[in-house]
């Protein structure tokens, strides 16, 4: 019997391109789930995709229903914009935290395995050079650098599912994804600062001819993540062959593409040289700095280095990362910059 998948937040940035490889690579049923429909044009005549217009804080009976019916069930519909953790913590922490609550015990309820999407997030200001699902500690700033609500969301509910396991020997995986990029990740063609992630407002910034803005200098650094590489790791923990996955943390990052926030901006901006459609839009490019207060407000607090051990899913699913940073940047430009539908300036 093929698997029956069920991926809340199907039309999210991880979830359109998850429906995506399963319906191309795998002869798995995906049952999904969101409150839009635009990223997943691609499968939605598929006839082994059943989607469903809702939100999974009202749509409860529906999920229920398909959690029973199910084998593996993805929760993926969560805020994760360090803007959106600033200016509203609390919606945050309904979302993230309370409305995944009550699917995480469902899944326990029908005894389902659950694949839950943790974050690289929850290690927060950890010192170590490698992040290590098993050794890193956690550490957080004070209760008014409201930024760590999400962080704290995550945290305790892999905590939640990792108890779960214990007691009730449900089937887990919790996998905690490493600044994953690619097309779609945001929309480019919104012009507005602080409605992207890092990665995707530099782009936009470039498109509309607006600085890049540095958040103090651009001195922290991140270990950026294709997509595909990203959702590879995921089909192999929902293969699940050996049971190999189970009851483990996978972080799924590219230590290989730790860079500096100021070093992705140039970065971007040389990509972009490539299309000579936008050659003004490279001569008028430039970088800029701003401090975190301006940028993010009071309630903000930086992590400066983060990059993922990635030795427990290369042991267990034999995972590594392919795509380095330029290739990466250069696939999501070709799709951003091919389906642009507005009129350059």
């Amino acid at each position: 019997m093929p698997l029956k998948v069920l991926i809340l937040g199907a039309n999210g940035f991880i979830g359109s391109s998850l429906t995506s490889a399963i319906l191309k690579q795998k002869d798995w049923e995906v049952y999904g789930m969101d409150i839009g429909s635009h990223k997943l044009t691609d499968s939605l005549g598929n006839p082994r995709f059943t989607f469903v217009e809702g939100d999974i804080t009202i749509n409860r009976e529906w999920i229920e229903y398909h959690v029973k019916k199910c084998d593996a069930v993805i929760p993926l519909v969560a805020i994760a914009n360090p803007v959106q953790y600033v200016k509203d913590p609390l919606r945050v922490f309904e979302l993230d935290f309370e409305a995944n609550l009550d699917i995480v015990r469902k899944c326990a309820k029908y005894k389902k395995r659950i694949i839950f999407p943790s974050t690289s997030e929850v290690y927060g200001m950890c010192p170590d050079a490698e992040l290590d699902e098993a050794t890193s500690t956690m550490v957080y700033g004070p209760i008014e650098r409201q930024r760590w609500i999400y962080a704290s969301s995550k945290q305790l509910l892999d905590r939640v599912i990792y108890a779960y396991g214990v007691r009730d020997n449900v089937d887990y995986t919790l996998f905690r994804p490493f600044n994953w990029i690619g097309p779609q990740l945001d929309n480019v063609m919104e012009p507005k600062e602080g409605s992207s992630r890092l990665f995707t407002q530099f782009i936009s910034n470039v498109i509309f001819k607006k600085p890049l803005q540095l958040v103090d200098g651009g001195k922290q650094s991140r270990s950026f993540t294709f997509i595909d590489d990203g959702v590879d790791a995921l089909l192999r923990i929902i293969e699940n062959k050996d049971g190999k996955a189970s009851r483990q943390i996978f972080n799924i990052g590219n230590p290989g593409n730790d860079v500096s926030v100021a070093d992705l901006a140039k970065l971007i901006i040389t990509a972009f040289k490539d299309y000579p459609d936008y050659a003004e839009h490279v001569k008028a490019a430039k970088v800029v700095k701003v401090s975190s207060g301006t940028y993010f407000g009071k309630y903000y607090q930086d992590i400066q280095k983060r990059v993922p051990s990635i030795n427990n899913i290369k042991k267990q699913l034999g995972w590594k990362p392919k795509v380095n940073l330029k290739t990466a940047i250069k696939l999501t430009l070709d799709y951003h910059l091919a389906h642009k539908d507005y009129s350059l300036e």
